[in-house]
């Protein structure tokens, strides 16, 4: 997989990982943001009417007044709240959507009905609004106590519907996704332009620079960068100095030992062979190491076998085949070489760790040579 397609892949696990944690902590925010929007909203509104209601307490504590039904009436229309109880300090229902149950006591009207919570026992006993989740419902069983010089004169018990609240974080989530998945893109866009610009694009050139390298001069042509690629570029630079260096210093090292080499054989080869007879010294890859036979007019460089001897002469390349074959054993063969008779002898000399090297003695049959071991 290329660098691209795992920048992608990683950048998209990465987004969507930190897409569904962001998800998860906005969904609790949002949640508990409109929760307690909705809570102060309930007690604020109930606090606004809290020196009415507790002026008609201390006016009649049996008889709900006009003041206070008005109020109660209002509060029992907003759309957040589903029902609502009042209660007068002795605990009798000062006011219930059920006008049945209205004038009788607390006790009774639990028998009657059960109550969700224990918030209102728990805002008489702590002299403090009391809000309690009803289970199983998305419903808040709101308590407030109506007090005077820390005195309890009644409590208002109202069900405030909280369904409404997973409708506006359904909505803000949805605003999240569309924001997060809209920066999720915006980003990804940069940082592959950044990643592509900056990275891909001097990677593919360093590659095409490496590609074009001249095995003669070994240069790399890359423009100058000072960054990670450039230093990369740097340092093969300089490799390919040493290598350049290297190779060179090979180059000569086996060029004086071929030139040690050849004059060696010329001379013990000369001191073994008459003027008249050919030899030829080759190397492993068939190059001529040493020869007294006649190269080809305006030849120049390093000369191979088949330049000294014609491809016609395929005895005499068979004969060189066969020494190959049997190394360390002498092979001879009379045939004719540049229109003369002539007897062939060559030897493959093979030692374990050592150069390979053929040799090869053409003598004209009219000449005596003494053998060669």
């Amino acid at each position: 997989m290329r660098l691209t397609g795992k920048w992608l892949l990683w950048y998209v696990a990465i987004g969507v990982y930190a897409a569904f944690m962001g998800g998860i902590y906005y969904y609790n925010l949002f949640r508990w943001s409109y929760d307690e929007k909705l809570k102060k909203t309930t007690l604020d509104m109930v606090r606004l009417y809290t020196p009415s209601l507790i002026k008609g307490l201390e006016e009649n504590m049996e008889v709900i007044t006009m003041p206070e039904y008005d109020i109660v009436s209002r509060l029992q229309g907003e759309n957040s709240i589903l029902s609502l109880i009042y209660f007068n300090r002795y605990g009798q229902i000062r006011w219930d959507v059920d006008p049945s149950v209205m004038g009788i006591s607390y006790d009774e009207f639990v028998q009657k009905y059960t109550l969700p919570t224990d918030a209102i026992a728990m805002a008489i006993r702590t002299k403090s609004p009391k809000i309690r989740e009803v289970p199983n419902h998305a419903v808040y069983d709101v308590a407030v106590p109506l007090t005077f010089r820390g005195e309890v004169l009644g409590v208002i018990d109202l069900q405030v519907d909280r369904s409404g609240i997973e409708k506006l974080v359904g909505m803000a989530m949805e605003k999240y996704a569309m924001g997060a998945v809209g920066v999720l893109v915006l980003l990804g866009i940069t940082l592959y332009l950044f990643l592509h610009w900056f990275v891909i694009n001097p990677l593919l050139a360093l590659r095409d620079s490496v590609d074009s390298i001249s095995f003669k001069n070994l240069d790399l042509k890359y423009p100058p960068r000072r960054d990670e690629v450039g230093d990369v570029a740097g340092s093969l630079t300089i490799l390919l100095a040493k290598v350049k260096n290297e190779l060179s210093a090979a180059h000569t090292r086996s060029r004086v030992i071929g030139e040690n080499e050849s004059r060696w054989w010329g001379a013990v080869l000369g001191s073994l062979l008459g003027r008249r007879e050919g030899v030829i010294v080759v190397d492993e890859d068939n190059s001529v190491l040493y020869t007294t036979l006649p190269l080809p007019a305006g030849f120049t460089g390093k000369a191979h076998l088949l330049d000294v001897i014609d491809s016609r002469q395929q005895d005499l390349l068979r004969l060189v085949g066969q020494a190959l074959e049997q190394p360390n054993r002498l092979i001879e063969l009379d045939t004719t070489f540049r229109d003369a008779p002539c007897r062939v002898r060559a030897i493959f000399i093979q030692q374990e760790g050592e150069a390979r090297r053929t040799i090869i003695v053409i003598v004209p049959k009219e000449t005596r040579v003494a053998r060669v071991v």
